[in-house]
């Protein structure tokens, strides 16, 4: 879907979601980048056009979703959770498919969209990344 959007996918370059969503990119002639938290092209799993090896361990994850319009979580352990966090930080608008859930403390506004499906998470996340676009922010 990123791809048919005429989109750019980043991702950790890591394995399981990070390279099927690599994978499906490319094969749908999209372009996949990976952001790397080592300091070599050789340690992405996932197939990328273009491949980012930051050697910045896990603050990585600020160069990535730095790069992004919009985030799309699915499942994931504390780096997503970190991602997530940090694209809220920045204002950036978050979905999510079966990953992490919480309010701010106050109870009030909600960690992330939480979607349906992949394809809702997905189509929302373009969306939202044309909307940013048309409205001038970057």
């Amino acid at each position: 879907m990123i791809a048919e959007a005429q989109a750019v996918l980043l991702t950790g370059g890591l394995a399981g979601v990070m390279a099927a969503a690599a994978e499906g990119a490319r094969q749908a002639g999209g372009v996949a980048v990976s952001v790397l938290p080592g300091s070599s092209a050789d340690d992405s799993v996932a197939s990328a056009d273009v491949t980012v090896a930051t050697g910045a361990g896990e603050a990585r994850n600020v160069i990535l979703v730095r790069s992004a319009d919009a985030v799309v979580a699915i499942g994931g352990g504390f780096g997503t959770l970190s991602e997530i966090a940090l694209a809220r930080k920045l204002g950036l608008p978050v979905f999510g498919y079966r990953t992490w859930s919480a309010t701010t403390p106050d109870g009030g506004e909600p960690l992330l969209r939480n979607c349906e499906s992949i394809d809702d998470a997905v189509s929302q996340a373009i969306a939202a990344a044309r909307e940013a676009a048309s409205a001038g922010r970057d």
